[in-house]
């Protein structure tokens, strides 16, 4: 580990490192952990600075930070999406991220994040349906099989207790790969031809497709009474996945409404429907679900917040281990009001 001389020095946590730690961990374990560390976030959720994401929006796709501080660290993460990506073998989604001590402002970690985010949005969709769904609930549709798939389904068998996973993609390799990837996972995995019989006898509604238009991937007539549904696909203004019919009949439940209202399914309704923020169901605030015919939805676009609990899960575990690179990021000269000095003895 990095000593208090070694200040100037920040852990750096490469993608390799990040997977040695994901299996250093367990998965099931190191998802049940990242739930953990959300929900103690969640239910101190005044006390973070709040702001929707700073978006860069393109034709092709979105930059986005998103920042916060709990008034002791500050947070940020970087993130793209950009859906034709993968047309071109690269990852829609990609991200790294930062932590800083608030009173110094040097940073204290700076790590990957597009195998982290994948992680914190599964905890956070599981944590979210072991809080809304039906009890009892075995059995979920996932709707969008791609790079976030697996990680939806292992999180809501670690976090939720499913069994069982119904599989749909317009493209039906997408669906091949995930059910091959979740074959030793233990869970009952179904591969199916449509959307309509992927959710027959799912409690869980899983949404998460990428293309950066108004889709319809629930219909109005495809959702029933007493099912939680988690919307997650990729989000911004213009891109929905779910009937505004279905929204009018549910119950909303939202990481942070201004945010949501720009870039979530809820941009369809009026600006002043009612929704419900998820910390305060977490923190015994506000009331979940009610009764057994409710339909429940999550319209999660991910909040700079649920970044923050995985930086610091990520820093509290890679201590004492040597899962990351010190990284020589920060000039430190001998006289901090003499920087140029430091350049010049360089050179000698």
């Amino acid at each position: 580990m990095l000593s208090p001389s070694d200040k100037a020095l920040v852990p750096f946590v490469s993608v390799d490192h990040m997977m040695r730690l994901i299996h250093h961990i367990g998965l099931g374990d190191m998802l049940r952990g990242l739930a953990d560390y959300i929900a103690d976030d969640f239910a101190r959720w005044e006390q973070f600075d709040k702001t929707p994401r700073v978006a860069s929006h393109s034709a092709e796709g979105v930059i986005e930070l998103m920042p916060t501080s709990d008034g002791e660290t500050y947070g940020f993460k970087y993130v793209n999406g950009h859906p034709k990506n993968t047309s071109d073998g690269l990852q829609t989604v990609t991200a790294f991220g930062l932590l800083a001590d608030v009173d110094t402002g040097y940073p204290v970690l700076l790590t990957e994040m597009t195998m982290l985010t994948a992680l914190r949005t599964a905890a956070t969709s599981a944590l979210v349906a072991r809080t809304l769904a039906p009890r009892g609930a075995t059995t979920m549709a996932m709707i969008g099989n791609g790079a976030q798939s697996e990680f939806q389904s292992i999180a809501m068998q670690a976090i939720a207790g499913i069994t069982h996973v119904r599989l749909h993609d317009i493209d039906p390799a997408a669906t091949a790969k995930c059910a091959a990837n979740l074959a030793a996972s233990g869970l009952h995995v179904t591969q199916c031809a449509s959307a309509e019989d992927a959710i027959m006898g799912a409690q869980i509604l899983t949404t998460c497709t990428a293309d950066k238009a108004h889709a319809t991937i629930l219909t109005d007539n495809m959702v029933g009474a007493g099912v939680h549904i988690n919307a997650i696909g990729g989000d911004c203004p213009g891109k929905t996945e779910i009937a505004p019919a279905i929204l009018e009949r549910g119950d909303i439940f939202v990481e942070y409404p201004p945010q949501t209202r720009i870039e979530g399914d809820i941009q369809q309704l009026a600006p002043d429907h009612p929704v419900t923020e998820i910390w305060q169901v977490l923190a015994g605030q506000a009331p979940g679900r009610i009764s057994d015919k409710q339909i429940t939805i999550f319209d999660s676009v991910g909040f700079a917040i649920e970044d923050f609990s995985a930086l610091r899960y990520v820093r509290d575990r890679i201590r004492g281990t040597d899962l990351f690179h010190p990284l020589d990021l920060l000039a430190d000269p001998d006289d901090p009001r003499d920087l140029f000095g430091m350049l010049a003895r360089a050179g000698g």
